[in-house]
């Protein structure tokens, strides 16, 4: 006590003095409890203090119970404590009479932090009884926390299967020590469940033997009273090295007759290589020399004996194949093993007449059977003769149309792909002008360029844009065409086209957007589309509009890859709006400051702005992005009031202000807002990429003697494709050659672009301009504006009026396209056909049923169905589900119908091919998922044989078109 001064000694002595007061007063006591207690004994502790921590600024509590105790005191490093401090309860055992006293005290942590001594800050009890006193165990308090960084993380690594994992983890300093888990991808690991798995050693994590499924993220995880730490993520992969499978058969010898050579082969599956894993060492295919024995052919023996003569005047002889005999495949003999002869020269009688005279009947039968087959044939002759005189006579009435080209897109609601055949030389060094052109190889080119006219025309081509080959015409019976999004302007002689807008609507072309008022009847004069040529305006919106009810229905920018698809009953019963769609033709002011970002669509805006629809609409872009791979980050940006460009979304991400449903050319957007819409895209990695089309044109320069030849490099979308061809219109140049598309890398690598192979005694060219480079930021950044390159070529004679050539398109270290070249060189404009002819649209929107590929009934029946909740939660979730659409399911749950909004992007997504068999097969499927509700099953499939087939569509279609010509 005497390092605790004289403070300490005075508060011992006053302590001691009270106890001297106290005992004979607790003797006296004492002999009223009984003989038991008389009887004494020294305190015993019951409960004595256990160590504590404290947490943060929480005091803890020390508690003491002692028997028989007359006090309890606590003493804390060395110090008596205050008797104020205590809490005491006292109370007497029922069995032996004792006092029980139990006492607490209450330890801060600024008593702990100010305390300085050798040791940690403990406590213990005293206990007196009127024999003595008894002293508890020492209890400790300390400070509890946990550091933040950990003494050692684990680290990720690679093992064999089979292979032992071992991740080592030392946890921060901390008081307690703190305690360790596992988590693989953020679960528990236990080693209880699994054997294979120790946790117990020094906190490290043993796996045994690794297994496919240990492969993982796995994090330490450390904790204690105070707090939980985590530590960086280390990933576990397993990998499995390829193994061989047993070997096949040996197949047969390549040789049916000698000596040849037979294989057979392994494949790497025994395992195959997983996660990185090495492939198989050695040959996958072993060869070994085979003879095979040759066949040979059988040949006859010597004929038997004549047999004995028969009752029928009749002798046989036999033979057998048995000289050889066939053998390996051989033939078999050729001829007849039996032969019969008469054996009385003919003079044998049968029912008393000679055997020859018997005969006779049917040699006349036989004869007058020849008689019939004869004039039989000579009657199929000149039948066959007839025809191809005819066949003959037809073809050259015919001749001077070449190739009839009959759309049949009128039959399916105007959304077909058209299929045309490219010519060919067979040998582009030949320069003879007469050989026909190879029409064997064709391309399909689709997309949502226009509607069809169900109206007969009277089809006036200008002077061909199109027009590489000579003596080749296309007659065009209809006014879709889709190849290459090309529009060509052409005059027509047609009727009004009914259906076109609602019955009793006014149309009101360059009106601005509006609700309009006329209910009445009227009649639409023949009005050509609001639709603006940005090359003959100067960079005008290219725009187009139509009138809309509540029936709702789809508007189109032709040639352009743009489509805007209105629900039924998104307009109110009894208003009608005028919707446009517009394309912006001036540099785009959509990308970020930064500058990596790139336009991939053209920026569509549409309206009008006060719109008000009661579910959203799809807009349809085309984009020119290659999403086959995860290297791009595309985002949606919309125009603000203030020309601003603000991001709606990135695509991959949930959001329930828009839908973004991103196909291999066209995004689908489901929007409730009108505005300006743009696809920009910033490149993640270098193998990101974006499609080019690459298009030659040429044309004769006024001397007459030089040929230009301009290749095109534009973004792959049909709208930047038009501006090439409303450029080359102007300049009169010919398609030279089908388009191509190439891939362009953001590996930062330049584009070559180089002619080949000119007939060089009949062209030349300018040295050193062969090959002409666009660097890598001129192709990237390109949106607009098309790049450009020439080659002049200059003729030797006026006689050579055949050019061949190769142009190579490649971009360094990556991919190249080949466009062939060859082509007549036309002196006059008279002197070349229209190799390809497109008319421009007369009807940019449809609207009712005629505009959705769903009927109306069943779309209702459909939304009735799975708008309904059952058991398994919503319907409408399985139906998103079957038709792929099974991303941000968040968008479609706040929509008043869900299965409404999907069935319009599904419209949206299908409206080039409109193929309903893959949308009831859809319903057949769900209908088998819910089997076990009878109602609904039965219900999906009424609805699913009800949908009608894309070929009774069609029939359909073309009956009423039947209707509407007569």
């Amino acid at each position: 006590m005497g390092r605790f001064g004289k403070k300490g000694r005075y508060s011992c002595f006053g302590f001691l003095a009270v106890l001297v007061l106290l005992l004979p007063y607790a003797m006296a006591r004492g002999s009223r409890d009984g003989l038991s207690a008389m009887s004494g004994t020294l305190p015993h502790f019951l409960q004595e203090p256990d160590d504590a921590y404290i947490v943060k600024s929480n005091p803890i509590k020390l508690r003491c119970r002692a028997r028989p105790a007359l006090q309890i005191f606590f003493k804390c490093n060395g110090e008596w404590v205050h008797q104020n401090q205590h809490t005491s309860l006292e109370h007497t055992e029922l069995g032996t009479g004792l006092k029980i006293r139990e006492v607490m005290i209450n330890v801060s942590r600024q008593q702990v932090e100010d305390f300085h001594g050798p040791e940690d800050y403990w406590c213990l009890c005293v206990a007196w009884s009127h024999l003595g006193t008894s002293k508890s165990r020492k209890a400790t308090v300390r400070i509890a926390y946990l550091r933040k960084n950990f003494e050692q993380e684990p680290q990720g690594m690679e093992v064999p299967i089979n292979g032992m994992i071992v991740l080592h983890c030392r946890p921060p300093e901390g008081v307690p020590a703190a305690e360790v888990e596992w988590l693989k991808n953020e679960e528990l690991v236990s080693s209880i469940e699994d054997i294979n798995i120790d946790t117990r050693a020094d906190h490290n994590l043993i796996i045994n033997e690794a297994r496919l499924s240990d492969s993982g993220n796995y994090t330490c995880l450390a904790s204690n009273i105070v707090a939980r730490r985590r530590s960086a993520t280390a990933t576990v992969i397993v990998f499995v090295n390829g193994g061989w499978s047993s070997w096949t058969d040996w197949s047969e010898c390549n040789i049916r007759c000698g000596r040849g050579v037979q294989k057979r082969t392994r494949t790497c599956t025994n395992p195959a290589p997983l996660n990185g894993g090495a492939f198989c060492e050695g040959m996958s295919v072993q060869k070994s020399t085979c003879t095979s024995p040759c066949p040979v052919d059988g040949g006859w023996a010597e004929w038997t004996m004549w047999s004995v003569c028969s009752s029928e005047c009749e002798r046989q002889r036999t033979r057998e194949c048995t000289d050889p005999e066939p053998k390996h495949g051989g033939r078999l003999c050729d001829g007849v093993a039996l032969d019969t002869d008469n054996c009385t020269g003919d003079l044998c009688i049968q029912d008393r007449k000679l055997l020859h005279d018997v005969k006779v009947p049917q040699a006349d039968m036989d004869s007058n059977n020849d008689v019939a087959l004869y004039s039989g044939l000579a009657a199929g002759v000149v039948t066959v003769v007839v025809l191809v005189i005819a066949l003959t006579l037809y073809r050259r009435n015919q001749s001077e149309y070449g190739v009839d080209v009959i759309d049949s897109s009128a039959l399916t609601g105007g959304f077909q792909s058209f299929s045309f055949k490219s010519a060919r030389q067979g040998n582009p060094l030949l320069m003879n002008s007469s050989m026909q052109p190879d029409l064997t190889v064709s391309r399909t080119y689709t997309g949502p360029i226009c509607f069809p006219d169900s109206m007969e025309k009277e089809l006036i081509p200008e002077p061909a844009l199109f027009d590489p080959l000579p003596d080749l015409k296309d007659k065009v019976h209809s006014s879709f065409m889709v190849s290459l999004g090309v529009s060509e302007r052409a005059e027509y002689h047609a009727k009004v086209p009914s259906q076109t807008f609602p019955r009793g609507v006014v149309q009101e072309i360059g009106g601005g957007g509006g609700t309009l008022g006329g209910r009445g009847k009227s009649q639409l004069a023949p009005v050509q589309p609001a639709l603006v040529s940005s090359m003959t305006t100067g960079k005008r919106p290219l725009r187009t509009n139509g009138v809309f009810g509540h029936g709702g229905g789809r508007l189109v920018v032709p040639n352009a890859g743009v489509s805007l698809l209105v629900p039924h009953g998104a307009i109110e019963e009894d208003t009608t709006w005028e919707l446009y769609m517009s394309i912006t033709q001036q540099d785009s002011s959509a990308l970020s400051d930064e500058g990596q970002e790139i336009l991939l669509s053209p920026e569509v805006t549409y309206g009008p702005p006060g719109l008000t629809l009661s579910c959203p609409v799809a807009l349809t872009i085309a984009h020119c992005a290659d999403v086959s791979s995860e290297d791009w980050n595309i985002k949606l940006k919309r125009q603000a009031q203030d020309n601003s460009w603000e991001e709606v979304m990135t695509v991959e991400e949930e959001s329930t202000a828009c839908y973004c449903l991103l196909d291999t050319q066209c995004c689908h957007l489901l929007v409730e807002r009108p505005g300006c819409y743009a696809l920009v895209g910033e490149a993640l990695t270098q193998a990101a990429g974006k499609r080019l089309r690459l298009a030659a044109f040429g044309n004769m320069e006024p001397n007459f003697l030089n040929y230009s030849i301009r290749v095109y490099c534009v973004n792959d979308t049909p709208h930047a494709f038009q501006e090439v061809v409303s450029v080359e219109r102007g300049r009169g140049g010919r398609l030279l050659e089908e388009p191509k598309t190439l891939l362009f890398r953001a590996n930062s690598f330049s584009l070559q672009v180089s002619i080949q192979d000119i007939p060089q005694f009949l062209w030349s060219i300018k040295p050193f301009t062969t090959c002409q480079e666009f660097s890598f930021s001129q192709v990237w950044c390109s949106s607009q504006s098309p790049l450009q390159c020439a080659f002049s070529l200059e003729r030797y004679s006026p006689a050579a009026n055949q050019l061949s050539c190769k142009i190579s398109v490649r971009q360094v270290k990556g991919h190249e396209q080949i466009l062939q070249v060859y082509t007549t060189i036309a002196e006059s404009e008279k002197d070349t056909v229209p190799f390809f002819t497109q008319s421009d649209c007369t009807i940019t929107s449809q609207t009712g049923s005629r505009a959705f590929k769903i009927p109306l009934s069943i779309r209702q029946r459909i939304c009735a169905t799975f708008d309904t909740a059952n058991a398994k939660g919503k319907d409408w979730q399985l139906l998103a589900q079957k038709l792929h659409i099974d991303r941000n399911l968040g968008y479609f749950a706040r929509q008043t119908s869900p299965s409404a909004v999907i069935l319009s992007l599904w419209e949206a997504q299908h409206q080039e091919r409109g193929d309903l068999d893959s949308l009831a097969s859809a319903l057949e499927e769900i209908g088998k998922v819910q089997s076990k509700h009878s109602t609904s099953a039965d219900t999906l499939d009424h609805i699913s044989k009800t949908i009608p087939s894309s070929d009774s569509i069609m029939n359909r279609s073309s009956e009423e078109l039947d209707t509407n010509h007569t």
